[in-house]
């Protein structure tokens, strides 16, 4: 209950607070004009992701500051770097080389910090010592996931919907574990992005901007190393420390697919991927038709229907290595053979 009587003001002062942004943004014509490759078709103010930016940074201050000796100055300071390296952007463009160079200093900073994932946990093997190849693994998950997730802020709603979906996860994960910083960062994450998203739902008065949906793909990716920092040597199923990857992968693995995916299609099409595009699977899926809420909607609901798998399986262990490859390989393959059919389907018609 204490919990959710700290989540209220964090609602609250994130959705008064993109509203007060939104004003300013138009006053001064901070504006995301549509182009052929944009998904909407009114200019519309951007960057209202730095207010998530400002309540997550401070109530995770908040937090530790009550909680004790936890604080980790590494995750503070990449997020930092990648938010105004984001705002930047956001304000006129910064080269994809400058970008990548801060993503990658964030990315280290916290290596060093906090270590990284010298063991994962793989399906039906148990968990597998990786060593200092985990070192190089952990730096591309943590730069991936933050582009990763500005590539999936393309559609009203959609970067908003999944930040309150995984932050809830890590709220409950954090329940699980005993995590308190985990769980109410989580929540935090979770409730400052639903109070962006009655701003960004379907029509958009708002966008979120690189500065929000860079500092959330950084965040998301950070956590399992933040989470496996906190425990005290209590794991209650598996090897939770080594699980804690896999856990991470699974909290965002629409958005992992979705652009790996894309990333891969593109490169056998031998287009130049550093360009913009729109042809990840959700775009595809609003350009054959579909609403930006159901778009939204659905990778939601497979989101937590991905983590529903862990919460109720988490007792037992080789089904749910089954039920866990099932779900992943049902849905991604579910992704690819639906926006096939609305394709030829288009096709067909015209």
């Amino acid at each position: 209950m204490i919990d959710f009587l700290f989540y209220i003001p964090v609602f609250f002062i994130s959705y008064f607070g993109v509203k007060i942004f939104r004003d300013w943004s138009l006053r001064r014509r901070i504006l995301d004009l549509p182009n052929e490759r944009s998904s909407h078709t009114l200019p519309t103010p951007r960057g209202g992701g730095l207010i998530i930016v400002a309540v997550c940074l401070i109530a995770y201050s908040l937090i530790n500051f009550l909680y004790g000796n936890n604080f980790q100055w590494s995750y503070l300071l990449g997020a930092v770097l990648i938010a105004v390296v984001s705002w930047i952007d956001d304000l006129s463009a910064v080269s994809f080389v400058w970008r990548f160079l801060i993503h990658s200093l964030a990315a280290l900073i916290v290596i060093l910090n906090l270590g990284y994932f010298d063991e994962i946990y793989i399906p039906f093997f148990k968990n597998a010592n990786v060593g200092a190849v985990g070192a190089v693994l952990t730096f591309f998950w943590i730069v991936w996931v933050t582009n990763a997730y500005n590539f999936m802020d393309g559609i009203d709603g959609i970067a908003g919907t999944q930040a309150v979906t995984a932050g809830i996860c890590w709220l409950l994960l954090g329940k699980f574990y005993d995590l308190p910083v985990i769980s109410l960062y989580g929540g935090v994450i979770a409730f400052s992005s639903l109070g962006f998203l009655v701003h960004n739902w379907q029509p958009a008065k708002i966008f979120m901007g690189d500065v929000g949906s860079a500092f959330l793909g950084y965040s998301f990716a950070v956590f399992p190393l933040l989470a496996k920092n906190e425990m005290n040597g209590s794991e209650n199923y598996f090897s939770a420390k080594a699980l804690l990857f896999d856990i991470g992968i699974l909290f965002v693995w629409l958005f992992v697919f979705d652009t790996l995916y894309t990333f891969i299609r593109r490169i056998m099409k031998r287009e130049k991927i550093w360009q913009a595009h729109r042809s990840h699977i959700y775009q595809q899926l609003v350009i054959r038709g579909h609403s930006h809420q159901f778009v939204s909607v659905l990778y939601a609901i497979l989101s937590v229907l991905t983590a529903a798998i862990l919460f109720v399986l988490k007792d037992y262990e080789t089904i749910f290595d089954a039920a866990l490859i099932l779900t992943i390989a049902a849905q991604s393959l579910g992704l690819i053979l639906y926006y096939n059919y609305l394709k030829s389907e288009k096709s067909v018609i015209q």
